[in-house]
């Protein structure tokens, strides 16, 4: 089992709340057009807008159903066969860590546990199958028709293990979506990988410090998903929970949820009011907040959010 240490959390408590973008792209998008999304990023220009807002760390999607990325990955190049890649020649994540640790803002990503479910060609070459018998479950609770899919994950592995070793130390910490089914792909020995051991060695390869959440699905209360994680993902959608204190089952307790109507989209849904007031609360227990806003594709945050996040500081 992979020893998680408390301390590693420090700065995250001590950050007290942060910001989450959803960069991504139509399922359509052909990879050059990808390509050209990715190269009209301003990362100065989302560095200075997190300034002012007073915001101390920054999560974005490296990439997510469509089978496009946000950095080059040769490993997934080599398993998937997709020519030309669908991962981008520019390495996003490295340029948006050389605009904002000057700035004092540490730089975590999101990834999903599975293979991109809108691509057929990544699905079928990573060995993925999706565990809904054909549509999305109605509890995430209840949902257990997952298999081990064993292959996949250790290709998954590779995959994440090569970023990993490419970003090093500067990537503070992963959210990992879809763990939905721990019991039949995770929770397994030590010895019987691949498990959560495994899986947090690769994602911790370059950089042993990272911080790693598995997100189980929107439940409240919020629970620790596995002893391998140092931070709970707290997926929350529109019930707000008590937090219980900075630690669950040894996990820094840690929500996300977004300011929008929907992850990445729409108008602000809340008052600053409430947004200011929660975020208090969780920070007053020792916990820590994300709110996830709407990105353009020149990577650029829309004012009315700049202006609502400023209450936070």
């Amino acid at each position: 089992m992979t020893q998680r240490n408390p301390s590693h959390t420090d700065w995250f408590r001590d950050a007290r709340w942060g910001v989450f973008t959803h960069y991504l792209c139509a399922n359509d998008l052909s990879a050059d057009n990808w390509n050209r999304q990715v190269d009209q990023f301003d990362v100065d220009a989302l560095a200075a807008q997190l300034v002012a807002t007073g915001t101390s760390y920054y999560f974005i999607t490296i990439g997510q159903n469509s089978g496009h990325f946000c950095a080059p990955n040769a490993a997934y190049d080599d398993i998937v066969g997709i020519h030309p890649s669908k991962c981008s020649r520019r390495d996003l994540i490295s340029d948006l860590y050389d605009a904002l640790t000057p700035r004092g803002i540490k730089l975590l990503v999101y990834l999903p546990a599975g293979a991109p479910a809108a691509d057929p060609i990544a699905v079928e070459r990573l060995e993925w199958e999706w565990g809904f018998e054909g549509r999305w479950p109605d509890s995430w609770n209840t949902a257990r028709t997952g298999k081990r899919l064993a292959s996949f994950q250790t290709k998954w592995e590779a995959i994440v293990s090569e970023w990993s070793l490419r970003w090093g130390e500067k990537i503070h910490g992963w959210w990992i979506d879809g763990c939905y089914f721990a019991d039949e792909m995770y929770r397994h020995a030590d010895g019987d990988a691949p498990n959560f051991a495994s899986f947090t060695a690769a994602l911790k390869a370059g950089n042993r410090a990272s911080l790693v959440a598995y997100n189980p699905g929107v439940l409240v209360p919020v629970i620790s998903h596995s002893e391998s994680e140092d931070f709970t993902a707290g997926e929350i959608s529109n019930a707000f929970p008590v937090c219980p204190g900075r630690w669950v089952n040894g996990a820094q307790y840690h929500i996300l949820s977004y300011l929008g109507e929907w992850w990445g989209g729409g108008a602000p849904r809340f008052t600053d009011g409430f947004v200011r007031g929660y975020t208090e609360y969780v920070n007053s227990k020792g916990g820590v907040v994300t709110w996830d806003v709407p990105i353009g594709k020149t990577g650029v945050i829309p004012q009315t959010y700049i202006e609502q996040l400023k209450q936070l500081t």
